[in-house]
Parts: C-alpha cells; structure tokens; sequence
C-alpha cells in the first residue's frame, strides 16, 4: 500500500514539473541558485496563446502558409524611379497573363524594384518553371535567386 501511494505521489510530481515545463516563459522566469533572473512583462492574454496552434478563424477559406527557405524567379530588376516600378508592375502584368496560377512577388527592395514568381522549394522546380518563362520569348532575362518562400498548408 506505502509503495502504491509513493507511486502516486510521485507521478503527480512528475506531471506538475512537466505542465510547468511546457510553458517557455514560466520556465524562463523560474529562480535558480547561481544564476541570473529573468522577468517577463506582457499581457496574460499572451502567455495564454503560448503553445496553441494557429487556426484560421471559423468561416474563412484563409489557407495558412509557413515560410521556409527555397527559391523564387527574378523576372525583372529595375532602378529606385518610378518608371522603374511601373515596369516591374507590368511585369508582373504580363506574368499572370501567360501564367494565371503563378504567384507573383513585386517589391522594393533598395535601391531596386523587383518582380519575382513562384515559391520552390527546390532549385530543379525554379528550373523547370524558369525555361517555361523563358520560352514564351517574352521574359528573357530571368534567373533563379535563393529567398524566404511561402508554403500553404
């Protein structure tokens, strides 16, 4: 009987240490001797969303994305004017014409404007979708740049 209540004892020790352990920031603020103390402010609102996993809310079709390491099309790479982001906006026009289903990124990044498609998670794909662009004779100077890609889920 002592040895069943000992088991007991002990399991409940055990799950308590691990519920406390799953929480980074109740972890983080924990007072260990000989070593320093951290103290986090914020709202319990967010403490409360820590370890929970994103869902999109009820009703909406918003797929969720994640983004990971992979590679894009460069199709246009202009100058810092406004002709500049004109073209890359037509660019990204003409992309979508030929190619409706292609994801199309047109930004500014100095001191430049650029237009790149697609989200590869290997160089062989950006490849092959980067000879299909060329090949409409429109898009010739194209080339494959290695960025922060969006994967939906």
């Amino acid at each position: 009987m002592k040895k069943a209540g000992l088991l007991l004892i002990v399991c409940f020790v055990f799950a308590t240490f691990s519920i406390a352990q799953n929480n980074i920031v109740k972890s983080l603020e924990r007072n260990v001797p000989g070593q320093g103390k951290v103290t986090i402010h914020q709202d319990a609102r967010i403490a409360a969303l820590i370890g929970m996993e994103a869902v999109p809310a009820v009703g909406t079709d918003e797929p969720r994305t994640i983004k990971s390491s992979g590679y894009r099309i460069q199709v246009y790479a202009g100058n810092n004017t406004r002709q500049a982001k004109n073209e890359a906006y037509a660019v990204a026009a003409r992309i979508k014409e030929y190619f409706p289903d292609l994801t199309v990124y047109t930004s500014f990044n100095p001191p430049r404007w650029l237009c790149r498609a697609g989200d590869y998670r290997s160089i062989e794909e950006a490849d092959a979708m980067m000879r299909r662009l060329r090949a409409t004779g429109v898009f010739k100077e194209v080339s494959i740049v290695k960025e922060q890609i969006n994967i939906s889920l």
